[in-house]
């Protein structure tokens, strides 16, 4: 069985899905088994595979079967750094190491095609995986332009909001008592949203 594997790791290739597109319809299918949606929206983000990022891979073999995908974004707030949004491996060929295989080639990508210094990733009851690949957990990073911990205060504007008077301790006594300071602003509810949603998610990353 081990020689099984081996040979047929031998036999792997990874490819650009974007130089290859007649892959794009399987590709879609692959990652709607395992998460669906429509898929209106994931050919839409598969056509967006670029040389740069995103960029999508395919893990095939020498019968040109599709065995796995994985998706790159780019991260705003670590330029050094980018993020694997989707990994899936056929539903029929796990447990045969092909995702380690595909970790390891995302990780040479990384490194000597995009020049990038680390790689991140969220997952949801696999870390043993990605910690026995060097993976260590680190605090919630965003796509979408800003990155925040678990624990990062909601930065707020107050220029608009009328400035709280200071109390020092030879104020006379009897003298008016100061108003009481303005409540905080509400968080914003997207923000909010967002960070419940990834607090379900253990981020990890490792350097490359």
């Amino acid at each position: 069985m081990v020689l099984e594997i081996i040979m047929e790791l031998e036999n792997l290739k990874v490819l650009k899905l974007h130089e290859y597109p007649h892959y794009m319809k399987p590709c879609c299918q692959l990652i709607n088994d395992e998460w669906p949606r429509s898929e209106t929206a994931r050919m839409l983000s598969l056509r967006a595979s670029c040389d740069n990022l995103p960029t999508s891979l395919i893990l095939i073999n020498d019968k040109k079967d599709l065995l796995g995908h994985c998706k790159l974004t780019s991260i705003p707030g670590i330029p050094e750094s980018c993020f694997l949004e989707v990994v899936v491996i056929s539903k029929s060929m796990r447990g045969r190491r092909l995702g380690s295989y595909l970790m390891r080639q995302v990780e040479e990508y990384c490194r000597n095609v995009l020049k990038l210094k680390m790689l991140h990733l969220s997952t949801k009851g696999q870390e043993n995986f990605y910690a026995q690949l060097g993976y260590e957990m680190c605090e919630p990073v965003s796509i979408y332009g800003t990155s925040f911990g678990r624990n990062s205060p909601v930065q707020v504007n107050n220029k608009n909001q009328n400035p709280v008077p200071v109390i020092s301790d030879t104020q006379v006594v009897g003298s008016h008592p100061p108003p009481p300071p303005p409540p905080p602003m509400p968080k914003p509810k997207s923000f909010m949203a967002k960070l419940t949603m990834k607090s379900t998610k253990t981020y990890m990353f490792k350097y490359l």
